[in-house]
């Protein structure tokens, strides 16, 4: 699991006018819950960096007043014009307390329908998860090595362990392998053929058959 490491000062004075007077001095509140009590600090921008600007899972280790805490990133605010980090909300990690948490999908392997040409639609690129916090996984898998065109993974095929609890709907499709319009196209196109020789060679048949009758007739 990643860790990223940040030192920060603690911030006895809350509300709007000291969060104020905090972002005037170039730092940034922030709060630290789920613990035995709420904890309100300030950091530089800077040094949340590798933990906000990141699509991976990280936890972050916050050293406040000579003791550490590990957390995780439960709510950013940022600056609706300029995007500036306004306001970060941390959650402790408490041994033998569950928590909710937003993991990063990965796949294992190769959809066998994107060798075909197919291509491969990722639907949903996080999933949440209740589980403790010693089993805690900066990624979840699911494999995509018999997928063919046209075909989907759900929710319920991602690779979880017996800790852990999937908070989303099982039938919710995670990937599919959609065929590309091109190829949509060529197969239409080499159906329609297939079935232009067929109906030929149908009223060949009919026509023959027809003479046939005719000359019957006139003998």
């Amino acid at each position: 699991m990643n860790l990223v490491a940040i030192s920060a000062n603690a911030r006895p004075n809350v509300g709007k006018k000291a969060n104020k007077a905090t972002r005037r001095e170039g730092l940034v509140p922030c709060v630290i819950y789920g613990g035995k009590e709420v904890l309100t600090f300030s950091g530089r921008a800077l040094d949340f960096r590798d933990l906000v600007y990141t699509p991976e899972f990280k936890l972050a280790e916050i050293t406040l007043g000579g003791t550490t805490y590990k957390c995780i990133l439960k709510e950013i605010q940022f600056h609706p014009v300029t995007d500036e980090i306004m306001h970060i909300d941390f959650l402790q990690l408490v041994e033998g307390k569950p928590l909710k948490v937003m993991i990063p999908l990965r796949f294992r392997g190769t959809a066998p329908g994107v060798k075909e040409g197919g291509s491969l639609n990722q639907k949903v690129r996080r999933v949440k998860i209740k589980t403790m916090p010693k089993d805690l996984v900066p990624e979840l898998f699911v494999d995509i090595s018999k997928l063919k065109l046209n075909e989907s993974v759900r929710v319920q095929d991602i690779e979880v362990t017996e800790n852990m609890e999937i908070m989303t709907s099982m039938m919710i499709p995670v990937a599919t392998v959609e065929t590309p319009r091109a190829l949509r196209s060529a197969e239409d196109e080499e159906l329609e053929g297939e079935e232009g020789e067929e109906g030929e060679g149908t009223e060949g048949e009919e026509g023959a058959a027809a003479e046939g009758g005719e000359e019957k007739k006139e003998g």
